[in-house]
């Protein structure tokens, strides 16, 4: 299972070509992205997709040297669970 990276954009999709898991961070500012939209597929959920996705998020703005704001109510959270990031939020959550 490998993730696809576009711009603002980490998706899975399955054999078949049908997205099963995605995470959106649109641009908000110069330097800052929104994680706005986290999905995953009934069939993958309880996996950990969610994690991971919001994860590659987080290293990818981290190299970047950009910040983010979690709008989505699961990258409110993985941000509270996961404080070695707190340095790449915009503002606390």
């Amino acid at each position: 299972m490998e993730f696809q990276k576009e711009q603002n954009r980490i998706y899975l999709q399955d054999e078949n070509g049908r997205l099963v898991a995605e995470v959106t961070f649109p641009k908000a500012s110069e330097n800052i992205v929104e994680i706005s939209r986290t999905f995953v597929d009934e069939s993958l959920r309880g996996q950990g997709i969610a994690s991971k996705l919001i994860l590659a998020v987080a290293q990818t703005v981290r190299e970047d040297g950009r910040k983010v704001v979690p709008t989505c109510s699961y990258a409110m959270k993985w941000f509270q669970k996961n404080s070695e990031y707190q340095d790449i939020l915009a503002n606390k959550v």
